[in-house]
């Protein structure tokens, strides 16, 4: 994990002060949680949060985007108590409930929302944001305009499904005048918006294959290929622009998760491997953690693909209908 050299040290290094702190406990606050998108990647989230809480550690405010966003809503209802809940809606969800096949919501998308509300029922939140127990922004995109909407008051629910509105899959929301959708288009991994909240440093929580380093491939030939190939190189360099912008600013620390080979985004048969991976993955790094000032901080390396990940890989397919 690394930080910018030269930057002033957050902790002095006068003797009569006593030790720095170290881990979680040195970054400044306020500090905010950044849940990003990703689909399935929310699991690895819920395993990312249970490592967060087992060091006792809860934030002073949350900013989600899509999947993050109802992640971190639960966060906010339960701070310190909500990964055991997450946990039990991650490992009952199936895609058929999500997003169910034949239910043809009008012209504007694939699907009707309907399995999504039922989700956010099932998380038993309060009915406005201000009513969460830690301050709470859900992330947007002005399909108008195509500026970032930070929807921190008001309705919960509207919240959370103009965050998750993808594009022509689900339905656009309308919220106070404005024609939402994902807010993963704009801030997939929401660290500009918590600068802009007024965190002084900012954990990510999680971020997928999209945030590593890149490697060399042959280029695609089918269309699909070539389409995915495109999408995910557009969220890699919207990411690390991001993560660099605000690094230079604040400490800004991105937990890894320990999982490098992902099922489909809409595969939730895995759910509980990508959990105990990543509490796992994200306990060892933060006890290492070290923070020195404004950089990014995350582990030197992507992980290394498991095999057992590589069979949920090709197995995927199988399970995406259930």
């Amino acid at each position: 994990m690394t930080g910018d050299e030269g930057t002033r040290s957050w902790s002095s290094s006068r003797p009569d002060e006593g030790p720095k702190p170290v881990g979680l406990r040195a970054l400044p606050r306020p500090v905010a949680v950044a849940v990003g998108g990703g689909g399935v990647v929310g699991a690895a989230q819920v395993g990312v949060g249970h490592a967060l809480e087992q060091r006792g550690f809860v934030p002073d405010l949350i900013i989600g985007t899509s999947v993050g966003a109802l992640n971190g809503a639960i966060a906010a209802a339960r701070p310190g108590q909500a990964a055991a809940w997450l946990d039990h809606v991650w490992t009952h969800a199936r895609r058929r409930e999500v997003f169910p096949l034949g239910c043809l919501s009008s012209r504007a998308s694939i699907f009707a929302d309907r399995g999504l509300r039922r989700l956010i029922a099932r998380a038993e939140l309060p009915s406005r944001i201000e009513q969460l127990e830690v301050p709470f922004t859900a992330v947007a995109m002005d399909l108008a305009t195509g500026a970032q909407a930070l929807l921190d008051h008001g309705d919960l629910e509207s919240a959370l499904l103009a965050s998750a509105a993808i594009p022509g899959v689900l339905p656009p929301v309308d919220r106070e005048g404005r024609r939402l959708v994902d807010g993963g288009v704009v801030a997939f991994v929401p660290v500009r918006a918590a600068l802009q909240a007024g965190a002084a440093s900012v954990v990510v929580l999680s971020a997928g294959r999209e945030s590593w380093p890149l490697r060399p491939t042959v280029p695609p030939r089918r269309a699909d290929a070539v389409a995915a190939r495109a999408g995910l190189l557009l969220l890699h360099h919207q990411i690390e622009r991001d993560l660099q912008e605000v690094s230079r600013q604040i400490p800004t620390v991105v937990v890894p998760t320990g999982i490098e080979t992902w099922p489909a985004p809409w595969d939730f048969g895995h759910s509980q491997r990508l959990i105990d991976t990543a509490s796992l993955a994200a306990g060892r790094f933060l006890d290492g953690l070290r923070v020195s000032g404004p950089g990014l901080y995350r582990a030197d390396e992507p992980p290394v693909p498991s095999a057992g990940l590589d069979m949920a890989r090709t197995a995927s397919a199988s399970e995406a209908g259930r």
